[in-house]
Order: structure tokens, then sequence, then C-alpha cells
């Protein structure tokens, strides 16, 4: 096989050895795992386990202390500077909260990627811009500011600006915190539309049962003692067939988790 042929059939994120972690003190370590193109992935576990320690080092907010992070065969944790910003293209990110600017519309939040990356006029920005929020179910909503909307259209406004350079991979942070069950229902479904339409990998941060059960293909499972994976698949099969009593725990609890077999 080719090496091009093997960087083709490379995963779409690729984990290995990774030990993360701040001013020398190691939150997690010895973390690997891969996500297949196209795939629905979560990392999940309670609160403190390190979920959004991982999800910084993925994207390159914070350097691992050891390990890599690869993008499609491509090293991202080894890549220099330029190399890195032409990789950081290839995907988007939907912060908590949505993380808008409140001085600005949610177009001209949309933009905002365009403007950092692109060499577009103003107008293809605004253009592109309108696109993206009419594809998460706010066409109309254009010159509205953040104050202005609820927190459900604040998450699909951060959506849309993660998608405005069409990425291949969307990690998405805890995106249904905060918002009431039906809202968060239909951004699961907002979630499966994209990929369903535009093919995107979706790594989601998360660790809300409904949403795990509804949508995730597989999942990691993040424990804050052991410093990193206890588990790994289908959260319908864990929760069903695993003996670890963390597992049960975790996706067990509530009403949710689906019946012992």
């Amino acid at each position: 096989m080719s090496t091009d042929a093997a960087i083709n059939d490379a995963p779409a994120i690729e984990v290995r050895n990774l030990v993360c972690g701040y001013d020398g003190q190691t939150i997690l370590k010895d973390v690997n795992f891969s996500v297949r193109s196209g795939e629905i992935f979560f990392v999940i576990g309670g609160s403190g386990c390190g979920k959004s320690t991982l999800l910084r080092n993925l994207i390159g907010i914070r350097t691992p202390m050891a390990g890599t992070v690869k993008f499609s065969g491509e090293s991202f944790t080894d890549a220099r500077t330029e190399r890195r910003r032409e990789l950081l293209k290839s995907f988007g990110v939907l912060y908590q909260g949505g993380a808008l600017w409140t001085s600005l519309t949610l177009r001209q939040n949309v933009e905002l990627p365009l403007e950092e990356y692109t060499a577009l006029s103003r107008r293809e920005r605004e253009e592109i811009a309108t696109l993206k929020l009419a594809q998460v179910g706010l066409a109309g909503s254009e010159d509205y500011y953040p104050a202005e909307i609820s927190g459900g259209m604040k998450k699909r406004a951060g959506l849309a600006r993660a998608l405005a350079l069409d990425p291949a991979i969307l990690f998405l942070d805890e995106p249904s915190a905060g918002l009431d069950p039906i809202t968060s229902r239909r951004l699961d479904e907002l979630v499966l539309e994209i990929r369903q339409m535009l093919g995107t990998t979706m790594v989601v941060v998360s660790h809300e049962l409904a949403s795990i059960f509804s949508i995730a293909d597989r999942v990691v499972l993040l424990d804050r003692d052991e410093q990193g994976i206890i588990a790994e698949g289908n959260p319908r099969a864990l929760a069903t067939t695993s003996r670890d009593p963390r597992v049960q725990e975790f996706l067990r609890r509530g009403d949710l988790a689906p019946e012992a077999k």
C-alpha cells in the first residue's frame, strides 16, 4: 500500500499515548482511541474526569504533556506553526454556551472564522454566514444580537460559526448543557442532520444520557480516579454488558438506560 493510500485510510482522529495536565500535574494519562470518518463519537464521564481537558488538548488550546493527536494520519501535535494553522481549518468547535461575541450580530459572529482564515470579500462572507445560519434553523435571525435570543438559539448560532469553514470534523463541548429536554433533543436532531447532509465527523463532550443514548455511535468513558479511559464502545451495549461497576453507575443512572438483557 502506498503512503498516500495509507493516509486516506487513516482514522479521522487518532490519539496515542496522550498525557494531559496543568502545571506539571497529570489529569489524564495513556489515553488511546480513534474516531472513524463520519462517526458521532462521545467523550463522556462524571464531573472532574478530564473531558474538557482532553478536548482542549485535541483542538490545540493546550499542549499535551506527552503523546500525539493525528488528523487523517497527520500529526497535529508535531506540526509546525503554519501547518497547524492549515489543519485548524479542517475542524470547527462549538464551545459551551455558544461563546458568541455579545457586541456582534449572529451573522457577524459566524463571519469571524471566514475573516481569520480566508480572503473572501465582505459580501461573500455575509452570504456564507447567512447560509450557515439557515442550515441550523436560524434563517431570518441574522441581525439579532446574542442577548436577544434564547439559549438554544445561541447554541445553534455557535454551531453555525463552527460550520463556517465547512470543516471535516466538529468538536462540541457540552452542547446540551443548560437546555431544556425539548431544545436538547432538537439540537441532537440537528447534529444528526448535519452528519447526514455533510458527512461531518463529530466529537461530542457530554455527560447527558439522553444525547449519549440517542445519537452516539461510540463513546469513551473517562474516570477521575483512573485518570483515563475505563470503557469504549457503543453506549447501549456498554450499559447492558459491562461488568465494571463504574460503567454501570454512570450509564444506568436515571430512567434513560436501556434494559439489561
